[in-house]
């Protein structure tokens, strides 16, 4: 892993290619997580590029990205390993006469074992990108699993034993900040927070993702969305919905981003009835 990238300014311009524009501050945590082997925390709010850098940094190193996404109730079942407990009773009432001590050391082997992602991407000897999405969405217990993976890149399964890395998965952690983190999880990350990029970072982004989009048209996209992200809204269009609205432009045949296409499109980058009636207003919109 610590091959991946030779310097910050390679990550940024590999991950351009793939349509990842980071600027340094982005660029520099990215390569040190590979050179440092250590877990990268992005944290920021929804919808500026946190899931997407993971993706952007399998894609461009062509390694396997194994995905778990966090939500309340998520555990060890569901995130790490659990036991194939139907195939293990079938196993039982088939032994016969069998001793327990051979019965037990029979159903708890490989063959009975469900690998979810935190289990899989540690047991791969492939190159793989793990990403850990929206970690604040999950129980603070949940912290207290990952803790051993972030630390020594191991899993450690009562019934098995320890199963360490072969090779160690670059690890990707998003957070939305809707609770503080642990501490402790913090201490084994690098830190980086990503905000809602300049009107002119964002003009390039969907310069680079929507091809045939005119240059004058992509700035006043997102001169708008910027516009909008500065009202008091339920839900802040994302980058990924700035490049959809650019995309339905394109679709319309729209060359210019007047009040009356606006207006019309505006469901593209607002999801909520009262966000747009808030813009709409705010904006001087005229019914769509």
């Amino acid at each position: 892993m610590a091959s991946w990238f030779s310097s910050p300014a390679e990550a940024r311009e590999r991950l351009a290619g793939v349509g990842y524009l980071a600027g340094d501050g982005v660029a520099t945590p990215v390569f040190l997580a590979a050179a440092l082997g250590k877990p990268l925390l992005a944290e920021g709010p929804a919808g500026v590029g946190k899931t997407q850098l993971a993706k952007a940094v399998a894609a461009v190193t062509g390694a396997e990205l194994i995905r778990l996404q966090c939500y309340e109730g998520l555990d060890e079942a569901r995130a790490l390993y659990e036991w194939n407990y139907k195939k293990q009773l079938l196993r039982i009432q088939a032994s016969g006469g069998q001793g327990w001590d051979e019965t037990h050391d029979d159903i708890f082997s490989e063959e009975f074992l469900l690998e979810r992602p935190l289990l899989r991407a540690i047991r791969r000897a492939e190159p793989t990108v793990l990403l850990i999405d929206e970690i604040d969405k999950a129980d603070v217990e949940v912290e207290g699993l990952l803790l051993e993976i972030l630390s020594d890149y191991q899993v450690t399964i009562p019934e098995l034993g320890t199963i360490t890395a072969v090779t160690r998965p670059y690890v990707v952690l998003t957070s939305n900040a809707t609770r503080e983190l642990s501490e402790a999880l913090k201490r084994r990350c690098l830190y980086l927070h990503l905000d809602y990029p300049s009107p002119e970072r964002e003009r390039d982004i969907v310069l680079a993702q929507v091809p045939g989009i005119e240059a004058a048209l992509a700035e006043k996209l997102a001169r708008t969305v910027a516009a909008l992200r500065a009202l008091e809204l339920k839900k802040s269009p994302s980058i990924a919905e700035t490049v959809d609205w650019a995309r339905t432009l394109l679709a319309l045949g729209s060359a210019d981003l007047d009040e009356r296409t606006t207006a019309g499109t505006l469901g593209v980058v607002l999801k909520h009835a009262s966000d747009q009636a808030r813009a709409a207003k705010e904006l001087g919109l005229a019914a769509g």
